[in-house]
């Protein structure tokens, strides 16, 4: 106000010292100062302050700060060895404070350093050659080893096609998964995803069967087709979420040293046709997303991606530019009232001693159409009928195994 006021004086040709020295005991600064204002005004046009520079950091200067689990010194640090102008470190915590502030997120420290110490320790056992036993030691090992019984009530995890049962679905011993509606409604949504290269999101409530309908659905994909689950870290990073992809391809030879030559050789990978299933995805944050987004959005890959897990539906409304992107939303609810039946005696032949209406009284009481509590039950009526002579499965043995699984109030 008092530079322009000032201009308006000069301008009119009534400027005078005694303005300026006036102009100057006002704001409090001295007249040098008021002159200089005036001499910046009539050369560079502008009546305020010279605007600051804002100090940014980029999306290369982020990676190295994640890796290093938010510690600015390490940033510092590799900003003096790359050369150029570098902040000081009191700015840069400045900075890191603001965007957090903002809302950005950095990994918990304890969680970088164990995975850092996982990624050391895996590649000194390559560097070693020790990664895993040689042919000849299995062979001798094998030999030596003593035989032991198997528990026929311990659950199990059969592998593909023995008991009807599919790889890396955990069953009680004898018995086998069985082809539900909600099961065949998500391998029609797999199957569609797949057929345009798309997105699916499998969702619903904890024990539903989510991850063994996809299973089921993928067990049998066509020729070319290939299906990768891509296990999702505690407290998932960026990094950490680069890492587990590379993991989950098999992909030869070390780890790269940047995140850009990590993303070059992942989507390589992925430039044929392949499934990547991400379970358990409502853990993953929005930058997680964005990442998965990015492998999906790149113009070399070929993926329909499939997005797994309790809440996942509500995970992705925080990045409505991936969701907008999913061409089927299929829901896995509850067993239907009158597939209790069906499907419980053909998951389990001990069920078929069972009367329909003692079926239906265990599924209103305790069950409720879960198929994990149907497991849990099956086990503990096997367990039941093993260590107990003469036991029957009767509604006093059901009622007490009914009680173990029911959660406490």
């Amino acid at each position: 106000m008092l530079v322009a006021r000032l201009l308006e004086l000069d301008a009119a040709g009534a400027l005078t010292t005694a303005h300026v020295r006036a102009g100057a005991q006002v704001d409090g600064v001295t007249v040098r100062t008021v002159w200089r204002w005036l001499g910046a005004a009539r050369s560079e046009g502008r009546v305020g302050r010279r605007p600051r520079a804002r100090l940014e950091l980029s999306d290369q200067a982020w990676e190295v700060l994640t890796q290093a689990g938010g510690n600015v010194s390490v940033l510092h640090r590799h900003l003096k060895d790359a050369g150029g102008e570098v902040p000081s470190l009191a700015s840069l915590h400045r900075v890191v404070r603001r965007d957090l502030e903002a809302g950005r997120v950095l990994p918990d420290r304890v969680v970088v350093r164990r995975e850092r110490e996982e990624q050391q320790t895996r590649q000194a056992l390559a560097d070693l050659d020790l990664a895993g036993p040689r042919e000849d030691d299995v062979a001798k090992a094998a030999a030596l080893r003593l035989p032991r019984s198997v528990p026929t009530a311990a659950s199990a995890v059969l592998p593909s096609g023995e008991s009807g049962a599919v790889a890396g679905v955990a069953l009680p011993a004898g018995a086998q998964l069985v082809w539900t509606s909600s099961v065949r409604a998500v391998a029609e949504a797999v199957g569609q995803a797949m057929a345009a290269e798309g997105a699916v999101c499998v969702f619903g409530d904890p024990g539903r069967g989510k991850t063994a309908a996809v299973r089921m659905a993928l067990s049998e994909v066509p020729a070319g087709w290939k299906v990768t689950w891509v296990p999702v870290p505690v407290r998932p990073s960026v990094a950490g979420m680069r890492r587990a992809v590379f993991d989950a391809l098999a992909l030869p030879g070390r780890f790269p040293h940047t995140s850009a030559l990590a993303d070059a050789v992942v989507a390589g990978a992925l430039s044929e046709a392949r499934v990547l299933v991400i379970d358990e995805a409502q853990r993953l944050p929005v930058p997680c997303l964005e990442y998965l987004q990015s492998l999906w959005d790149h113009p070399g890959t070929r993926i329909t991606l499939v997005l797994c897990g309790a809440g996942t539906e509500r995970a992705l409304a925080r990045l409505p530019q991936l969701a907008s992107r999913i061409g089927a939303w299929q829901e896995v609810p509850r067993l239907a009232v009158t597939e209790v039946t069906t499907v419980v005696t053909g998951f389990h032949p001990l069920w078929r001693t069972v009367s329909a209406e003692d079926l239906a009284w265990i599924d209103q009481t305790s069950a409720h159409g879960t198929l994990r509590t149907w497991a849990a039950l099956t086990t503990h009526l096997q367990n039941a009928l093993l260590i107990t002579a003469d036991a029957v499965a009767n509604r006093a043995l059901l009622g007490r195994l009914c009680q173990r699984v029911a959660p406490p109030l």
